[in-house]
């Protein structure tokens, strides 16, 4: 089997990306196939198939994805969702999920050390999903971030804020095993697994282990987490919690949006959020079919 060529899914989700932004900024107009083809320089044909290599169905599907309406129907059943999920002690039966996810905090030593005598490797690569910063510990992935606009400096720049006393080493040779790993379809039963080094305060902790749980495919609310881990007044430090998330799609914080069903709030852009949970959406429809 061959190895996805991440760097051409890569330049096919730039586009997709603007076909996003574009809808996002035009949607009330209902823009048809073509005009959206035109935002992103291809023809409607060509489009049709770049969307649908990309997510699996068509542009038009994935769109339905991503409206107030499917967001709404989807949070109504979050709490049986979550509940089920978390009784079972189960995490997402998506492709990351397949893979399972250790987690270790940081000590409080440690912590207050900022990184000292901690060496990270990173790595920028492509991904499904734009390109991403990846950086490594030999304790395990301590940041996985979207590049923004092309920006990979200010990426890096607030990577090394969460950890200004640690030794970086740019070697994407030693990430890239972990980029495959992370975003390539897995068997059910993969032998290898992921492990995180988490720094965080005991809240934030907190969030990022329900995050971990919520299905693939499932959207819950601020709230819903809230009340999950015991501080049902707390959804405004729930939302600054997830803020802070180290690793994106790892710890998947696009799963939590707003109770009204609105999708914005991700610190990698509304646009990636969007196509996130638009591709998640997609896959677990196709492994429905």
């Amino acid at each position: 089997m061959l190895a996805p060529n991440y760097a051409q899914i890569s330049e096919d989700y730039m586009r997709i990306e603007r076909a996003i932004q574009f809808l996002e900024q035009n949607f009330r107009q209902q823009p048809d196939l073509k005009t959206i083809a035109d935002q992103v320089g291809l023809s409607e044909y060509h489009f049709q198939r770049l969307f649908s290599r990309w997510a699996g169905i068509s542009p038009k599907r994935f769109l339905q994805f991503l409206t107030l309406e499917y967001a709404k129907s989807v949070l109504a059943n979050a709490q049986s969702v979550l509940d089920a999920t978390y009784e079972a002690g189960l995490s997402s039966t998506g492709r990351l999920h397949d893979l399972f996810i250790a987690y270790e905090a940081m000590t409080p030593g440690d912590y207050k050390k900022a990184g000292a005598g901690l060496t990270i490797q990173y790595g920028f690569h492509p991904s499904p999903f734009g390109e991403c910063l990846l950086a490594v510990t030999e304790r395990g992935i301590c940041g996985l971030s979207f590049v923004q606009d092309g920006k990979r400096e200010e990426t890096l720049a607030d990577l090394k804020a969460n950890w200004p006393e640690a030794d970086f080493s740019e070697d994407e040779t030693s990430t890239q095993p972990f980029i495959e790993a992370i975003f390539t379809s897995a068997a059910s039963t993969p032998k290898n697994s992921l492990a995180l080094l988490l720094k965080g305060t005991p809240f934030q902790l907190k969030v990022w282990q329900a995050l971990l749980k919520i299905p693939a495919g499932a959207l819950v609310s601020y709230e819903d987490i809230a009340a999950y881990i015991g501080c049902p007044k707390a959804a405004r430090a729930v939302g600054n919690a997830i803020g802070r998330n180290p690793t994106a799609f790892l710890i998947p914080c696009h799963r939590v949006i707003r109770k009204a069903g609105v999708i914005d709030k991700y610190h990698w852009g509304t646009a990636r959020k969007k196509a996130l949970i638009g591709w998640e959406a997609a896959q677990m429809a196709g492994s429905r079919s």
